[in-house]
């Protein structure tokens, strides 16, 4: 398996950290922006996208600040993704931290899609 590139982005959004890590943590408020649904059974968590199937396992989270999954297919690999909410102190300006890995030649297409994602996010918080 080729070793994959870790990258990182920053989105700035309109909302409050406890009404986003609603929309980042459960299976419903998930399915309203990263997949047409999403399911859980304990920290198992099913993803679906137009009739494909993803699994990922909860790897932690942290109430109002973070969750971070691992893909059931990558699970003896040190590969995640992790959705954090930052607050900057001073200006309280609240941002979406993300942190993914994409093998060589795929990180324009991960950072493009998690660009779509958070555009989806933006319109059903109403903070586009």
């Amino acid at each position: 398996m080729e070793e994959k590139i870790k990258y990182e982005m920053e989105f700035p959004i309109h909302a409050s950290p406890s009404l986003l890590y609603q929309y980042i943590s459960t299976p419903s408020g998930l399915s309203e922006w990263y997949a047409d649904n999403v399911n859980s059974r304990g920290e198992i968590f099913t993803f679906i996208w137009e009739g494909s199937e993803e699994q990922a396992k909860l790897v932690s989270k942290k109430s109002d600040e973070r969750i971070k999954f691992r893909w059931l297919e990558e699970e003896d690999t040190p590969y995640f993704f992790e959705i954090r909410i930052q607050v900057d102190d001073i200006t309280k300006d609240v941002s979406i931290m993300i942190t993914d890995f994409a093998e060589e030649g795929e990180v324009d297409e991960g950072k493009m899609l998690w660009e779509n994602m958070i555009s989806n996010l933006k319109q059903v918080l109403g903070s586009v």
